[in-house]
């Protein structure tokens, strides 16, 4: 697999734990707090190891690419919802 797929694959397991959550009836909001938090905990594993932390720099680096991130995905939303209005298919867009 390459970088790309296996972003992808990421992706899908964590969308799929969190639908299995809120299929046990959790509040999608605390889901997706959970998740903030964890991947604030990873990005500082990742990014500084289990015993480090990360200095306003790094903090500032991960919000802007998590900014770049969340932009894209609205983008990409926008995209299909117009795609869906105009009576086409949202996979063309791929």
């Amino acid at each position: 697999m390459n970088d790309r797929e296996n972003h992808n694959r990421v992706v899908g397991e964590f969308i799929s734990l969190a639908n299995k959550f809120k299929e046990e009836g959790l509040d999608p909001q605390l889901i997706s707090a959970g998740l903030m938090a964890a991947s604030g905990i990873y990005v500082t594993f990742a990014t500084a190891g289990n015993q480090g932390v990360l200095k306003d720099s790094g903090i500032d680096k991960a919000i802007e690419m998590y900014t770049n991130n969340l932009k894209f995905i609205q983008e990409q939303k926008r995209k299909e919802l117009e795609a869906t209005a105009a009576g086409n298919d949202p996979a063309d867009l791929a």
